[in-house]
């Protein structure tokens, strides 16, 4: 048989798991509805002829996604920032929040399957054009991040050359593609590593 103050102890245990689960919800909302921490121009690897452009830090998706991510990257979650010089060099970061560690795992093994893929799928779809491709290695940040490069060409036209670091902070990841007229040989692998270290370290200040 509960006494009156049984009663009122339950109903204010009840209140306060309540006020909890709601301030947890809000908490877990305020996080995802809150842009990761992007680079600056000056993160970037230095352009001798030109300083970095950077454009705002914008929710969602780019309108066009990031050359070898095509339908990689999902928007629920993302953001993006996108880099430019007064020349041909540019570079885009794109960072997603996912709904757990898990979940953001399984998006980076999809990535860089993605990239590692790109030159052999870009071949397929241009008769007469050559591609390579190269790993260059993790990075130890976080949880974690890798560098690729890609290599493009087309008879009668620039070749161009393509740089991504791949990352992860927790349940958010970042990608970071840099790209100009060029080989590969040519890249700023060096600096790029250092772009995409701090890209991961900035993603939850």
């Amino acid at each position: 048989m509960f006494r009156r103050s049984d009663t009122a102890a339950t109903l204010v245990t009840a209140v306060v798991a309540a006020a909890a689960a709601l301030v947890l919800t809000a908490s877990t909302s305020a996080s995802a509805a809150t842009a990761p921490g992007f680079l600056g121009g000056a993160d970037l690897p230095p352009h001798a002829g030109s300083p970095w452009y950077a454009g705002a830090v914008t929710k969602g998706l780019p309108e066009f996604a990031p050359f070898c991510l095509e339908g990689a990257l999902p928007a629920a979650g993302s953001w993006h920032r996108t880099f430019g010089t007064e020349y041909d060099t540019g570079a885009e970061q794109v960072s997603v929040r996912s709904a757990s560690p898990s979940a953001a795992a399984k998006l980076v093994t999809a990535l860089e399957r993605k990239v590692a893929a790109c030159a052999a799928d870009w071949l397929r779809t241009t008769p007469g054009g050559t591609a390579s491709w190269q790993d260059y290695g993790t990075l130890p940040v976080e949880e974690g991040a890798h560098v690729y490069g890609v290599h493009t060409s087309i008879p009668d036209s620039e070749p161009g050359v393509h740089l991504f670091g791949i990352g992860r902070d927790g349940s958010t990841v970042t990608v970071v593609q840099w790209g100009e007229m060029g080989s590969l040989s040519q890249a700023p692998v060096a600096a790029f590593k250092k772009t995409t270290t701090k890209a991961v370290n900035k993603l939850n200040p």
